[in-house]
């Protein structure tokens, strides 16, 4: 059997059914909150996730060597591309890079920040999305992933830098997240009423 990718056209951020599958600020916000709870680690693995849009599997591949705290940029390898050497520079709060480098403490340059599976990287993400009070599809990596996307271009970034910050090869890919709801539009929707 050969599995075949959505194409981007294909992609939502709701499911069939309806269900978002993106974080909105508030529970942005309560989930950078319940992480604060966790060790350290732990809300430096949550917290790279909310800054920097990467998946999971990327963010539990980084090093002390892919961050650059003179430019306040978090270096990210794409593992989804099918060719190795892809990186993408996100930038990210100084607060959150100091905040890494004091957690992560210095080792060796090539050594990952974790050290953990995927599965249980995930678990932990969980387990903070629980304390937040945060359920269903949105409850989820890929749903902070979804909502760096959404939150990015909701704060003005232009399409193309947040495909590139993404990772998209694609702009169509990219081009979802101007599909969500934002302030502006309920506001221009709210002189119809």
């Amino acid at each position: 059997m050969t599995h075949r990718r959505a194409s981007p056209a294909a992609a939502s951020l709701y499911t069939p059914n309806g269900q978002r599958k993106y974080l909105t600020p508030g529970e942005r916000a309560r989930f950078v909150a319940a992480a604060a709870n966790w060790p350290p680690t732990i809300e430096t693995l949550c917290l790279t996730l909310v800054w920097t849009g990467c998946r999971i599997s990327e963010a539990l591949d980084l090093t002390r060597a892919d961050l650059d705290a003179e430019d306040g940029i978090v270096a990210v390898r794409c593992l989804k591309k099918r060719r190795p050497g892809i990186v993408r520079e996100v930038p990210v709060p100084s607060a959150f890079l100091d905040s890494l480098l004091r957690v992560h403490q210095p080792g060796k340059p090539q050594e990952r920040l974790w050290g953990i599976a995927r599965n249980t990287g995930w678990r932990y993400v969980k387990d903070v999305m629980q304390d937040a009070g945060i359920v269903g599809v949105a409850a989820s990596p890929k749903g902070l992933r979804h909502g760096f996307g959404v939150h990015a271009l909701r704060s003005g970034v232009p399409l193309n830098l947040l495909q590139r910050w993404l990772g998209h090869a694609d702009i169509a890919t990219t081009a979802i997240y101007a599909n969500a709801v934002g302030a502006e539009e309920r506001e221009i929707a709210a002189r119809m009423w």
